[in-house]
């Protein structure tokens, strides 16, 4: 199959996730991430980029 089809074929695909509802029940969500009894909490990811500039930031002197 060359790059034109394959291409087509991808764009048809991204255009019928894009645009077909998949019927995801949000309140069925909500009541399962309220009701996790023991777990932990997701900790958030942190923010690492300001140590990045910081560690490189006194080449420049």
């Amino acid at each position: 199959m060359g790059r034109g089809r394959q291409k087509a074929k991808d764009a048809k695909i991204a255009r019928q996730l894009k645009y077909t509802n998949h019927g995801g029940d949000l309140r069925e969500l909500e009541r399962e991430l309220i009701s996790r009894d023991g777990s932990a909490p997701v900790p958030a990811p942190s923010d690492d980029s300001d140590d990045y500039y910081d560690r490189w930031a006194d080449d420049e002197d």
